[in-house]
């Protein structure tokens, strides 16, 4: 296979799309010829249907191992946030009893609050810790089944399993790196923000202290399109880190490569994306939400005057695990389709930029005349 697709960095050389491939018989996808389509996408420039239905359809014919692998992770880190609490709540039983028990009229000890905090720091922490590692192995996962699903090849759970833990810190760091560099300048924003207004209030009123709240607000909200442009220039990264084995860093400047001259078409579609998986999202959860609510007034109904914290968790027990299943397959969703349409707006743009075209039908043994 020439170069397996053509994953790697620019590996295959190609000219863009349309011109001079270099490989016998390819000549770019002119002249009447239809791109074939050997998996979920034709092998051509994509429209807003074709990525959109490719993703849908990696979800439909792949959609056992990426949820498999979602829902190990994110069920996992559940399990382990959940096996916290309780050894969490063990631990500070006492000191949630005696909190309980205070009168309106009475202060909490600082000897009952602290651990008490402490232990709740240390559950948020190590859900933060797990949901990022749960995510970063799913944001990989995602371009290994695209790795296939283009070129319409199967794959297994085992397979995806093993490649995605691969690229996790890559992913990870990507990921961190992309996050961080569209933070920055909205955290200058709020801080300068932050200091007009504190400038206002030293003026003590007038004219002056209300036009450096202005430009505070404005700086404010000239750096929102700043930071939504970093964003959307390094979104690319998390695919090019699975796909061409890249570091961080060098994924980074691969994606804004890539995006060099499309902006605004990738935060079109990355916005409808993520506005697709949200509304799916809370239609998913609607249902648990009120089977919830059903079973939660079903078991507080039963609890007395003055319960202990451990009776009313046991009478909402019900409602908890119900609320923690629509939040896995909302999650699941959430995590899934965005990094779907965006590993498919990756292949596109080294469609149109680097001729991916050819090589991706070499690979999946499409013959070069191939006609629809």
């Amino acid at each position: 296979m020439a170069q397996d697709a053509g994953w790697g960095g620019g590996a295959y050389g190609g000219a863009p799309y349309g011109g001079p491939s270099g490989a016998p018989g390819w000549g770019g996808w002119g002249g009447g010829w239809m791109p074939p389509k050997p998996g979920v996408i034709p092998l051509g420039p994509l429209s807003l249907g074709d990525i959109f239905g490719g993703a849908f359809s990696t979800l439909g014919r792949y959609g056992k191992q990426l949820l498999a692998v979602g829902a190990a992770l994110y069920g996992g880190a559940l399990v382990v946030v959940g096996a916290a609490a309780a050894i969490a709540y063990s631990a500070v039983a006492d000191h949630l009893d005696r909190l309980f028990a205070l009168t309106s009229d009475e202060d909490p000890a600082s000897r009952d609050l602290t651990p008490v905090f402490l232990a709740l720091g240390a559950i948020a922490l190590l859900g933060f810790l797990s949901m990022v590692v749960a995510t970063a192995v799913v944001y990989a996962a995602v371009p290994v089944v695209l790795q296939e699903a283009v070129l319409g090849r199967p794959t297994t759970f085992s397979a995806v399993w093993r490649r995605a833990w691969s690229r996790v810190p890559a992913v990870i760091g990507a990921v961190l790196l992309t996050g961080l560099a569209a933070m920055v300048p909205m955290l200058l924003a709020m801080g300068a923000l932050a200091a007009c207004i504190i400038g206002a209030v030293a003026m003590d009123g007038g004219g002056g202290s209300a036009l450096l709240i202005v430009v505070g607000v404005l700086f404010f909200l000239a750096c929102v399109p700043v930071a939504t442009w970093l964003w959307v220039k390094y979104s690319l990264a998390p695919s090019a880190a699975v796909f061409e084995n890249q570091g961080p860093v060098a994924s980074m400047r691969r994606s804004a490569t890539l995006i060099r001259g499309d902006w605004w078409r990738v935060f079109g579609m990355t916005m409808l994306a993520g506005i697709i998986a949200g509304v799916a999202s809370y239609l998913i959860q609607i249902p648990f939400s009120f089977l919830g609510m059903f079973t939660g007034v079903l078991g507080s109904a039963n609890l007395s005057d003055d319960p202990n914290p451990a009776a009313v968790l046991a009478a909402m027990s019900g409602y908890l695990v119900l609320m923690l299943l629509g939040q896995l397959v909302s999650q699941l969703v959430v995590a899934v389709f965005p990094p779907l349409v965006t590993g498919l707006l990756y292949v596109d743009r080294r469609i149109r930029t680097e001729n991916l075209a050819p090589v991706l039908a070499e690979a999946a043994a499409v013959p070069p005349q191939y006609t629809a």
